[in-house]
C-alpha cells in the first residue's frame, strides 16, 4: 500500500491512497468489480463495496470504475482513498509477550492462539506488531511500504507457536536470507481430518490465490499458477477419524500447510476457512455429533501450532534451536480424542 504519484496534480485536488491491489488470474472469468472485491477484501459488503466506486475509489487499471465493471483477466483493481491505510500507524500498546529466548540480536518469542501478526484490515489494534512496539525499542523494519518492526516471517491468527524477531538490521537482513534459502527448520503439528493412508510423505504443488473464494489459498499441480510449495509430513499419531501429524515446511507460502492437507483430502481439524470446521469423518450418530462440536468449542480454531523453530544465530553463528509445548486448547483437544477413539 503505498502514495499514488501526485506530483502534477494541483493544490486543490484530493490526494489518494491505496487501500487494496489485487490483480485478476488469466482464468478470470467476467465478473462486476463489486463481485470481485467482495470475495478479495474481508469484513466489508457488496454495497459499501459499490459506495466506493459510485465515490470514484475503485480503480481499474488507473481509470475509476462503476460497480458494474466487468473485471477481465490480467486487470489490476484498487480501492483508492482519501487517507492513510490504518495498518500504517502502529500504535505500541502494553500487550504481554511470551518470550522464549533473548538476547542483543534477536527475541524468539510463542505466540499465543488468536494474537494477529501484524496490522490488517480489521485488526488496527492488539497485534503482535502492537506488542513489539511498546516493548522494544527501534526494531529494524524489512518492509518499506509498512511498519513492520523486527517481523522476519509469520504465521496466522489462529497458529499458535514460535517466532524470531530481529532486533538489529543485520540479524534482520541474516534471518530474511536464512528464511528466502530455505535453511530454517520449522516443524508444525496439526490435527487433520481422515486417517492418513501412509505414515509419511511429501507434498507438492503450487500455492496460489483460489480462484472463487479469495479468503483461501488453492494448490495447482499442474504448476500453471501460484508458486512452489512442498510440505513434509508424518503421521504422530492415529485416533481413528482424526490424525496428530508433523508437518516440515520446505517453502514458506501462505497457508500452505492448510492448502496442502486439504489437497490430499484432509483438512485441519475445525479449520473453518478451509471447511474443517464441518464434519468431514465419522459416523451419522447424534452422539457423535455432539462429540465433535464439544471438541470444536474446545478448540475454536484450527489445530496447527508451530512447535519448532531452529536457525543459525546471525553474530554467532551458533545452531539455535527452540521448541513449544502445545497450548492448553491443542492439549484437551487430543486428549478428549484419545478417549474417544479408545473406546469407540
Amino acid at each position: 500500500m503505498k502514495d499514488f504519484d501526485n506530483s502534477n496534480k494541483n493544490e486543490d485536488e484530493e490526494e489518494f491512497f491505496e487501500h487494496y491491489s489485487f490483480v485478476a488470474g488469466h482464468g478470470q472469468a467476467p465478473l462486476r468489480v463489486d463481485k470481485f472485491l467482495f470475495n478479495f477484501i474481508e469484513n466489508t459488503s457488496r454495497s459499501k463495496i459499490q459506495n466506493a466506486a459510485q465515490a470514484g475509489n475503485i480503480q481499474v487499471n488507473g481509470i475509476a470504475v462503476k460497480p458494474n465493471y466487468k473485471v477481465k483477466p490480467g486487470d489490476e483493481v484498487k480501492v483508492v482513498l482519501s487517507y492513510p491505510p490504518h495498518e500504517n500507524v502502529i500504535i505500541p500498546q502494553d500487550i504481554p509477550l511470551d518470550i522464549v529466548y533473548e538476547d542483543d540480536e534477536l527475541v524468539v518469542v510463542n505466540k499465543a492462539p488468536g494474537m494477529v501478526v501484524h496490522p490488517g484490515h480489521g485488526n488496527y489494534s492488539g497485534t503482535l506488531v502492537n506488542a513489539l512496539k511498546f516493548h522494544f525499542d527501534n526494531l529494524p523494519n524489512a518492509n518499506k511500504e509498512f511498519d513492520r518492526p523486527g517481523l522476519v516471517h509469520r504465521i496466522d491468527k489462529d497458529t499458535s507457536g514460535l517466532l524470531v524477531i530481529a532486533k538489529t538490521d543485520f540479524a534482520m537482513n541474516h534471518l530474511a536470507k536464512q528464511f528466502y534459502n530455505r535453511t530454517t527448520n520449522r516443524l508444525y503439528n496439526a490435527l487433520v481430518w481422515g486417517n492418513i493412508e501412509n505414515d509419511s510423505g511429501t507434498i507438492m504443488g503450487n500455492i496460489g490465490r483460489h480462484p472463487t473464494d479469495r479468503m483461501q489459498m488453492a494448490v495447482f499441480e499442474d504448476g500453471s499458477q501460484g508458486k512452489h510449495a512442498v510440505t513434509h509430513y508424518k503421521v504422530l499419531e492415529r485416533l481413528g477419524y482424526v490424525t496428530w501429524v508433523e508437518c516440515k515446511l520446505e517453502t514458506g507460502r501462505t497457508h500452505q500447510i492448510r492448502a496442502h492437507m486439504k489437497f490430499i483430502g484432509h483438512t485441519l481439524f475445525n479449520d473453518e476457512r478451509y471447511g474443517g470446521n464441518k464434519i468431514l469423518k465419522g459416523t451419522t450418530f447424534t452422539k457423535y455429533k455432539q462429540f465433535v462440536e464439544n471438541c470444536f468449542a474446545i478448540c475454536p480454531r484450527q489445530a496447527l501450532h508451530a512447535k519448532t523453530l531452529g536457525f543459525e544465530h546471525p553474530v554467532t553463528a551458533k545452531e539455535m534451536y527452540f521448541e513449544s509445548p502445545e497450548p492448553e486448547d491443542l492439549t484437551a483437544l487430543l486428549e478428549k480424542w484419545r478417549n474417544y477413539s479408545e473406546f469407540n
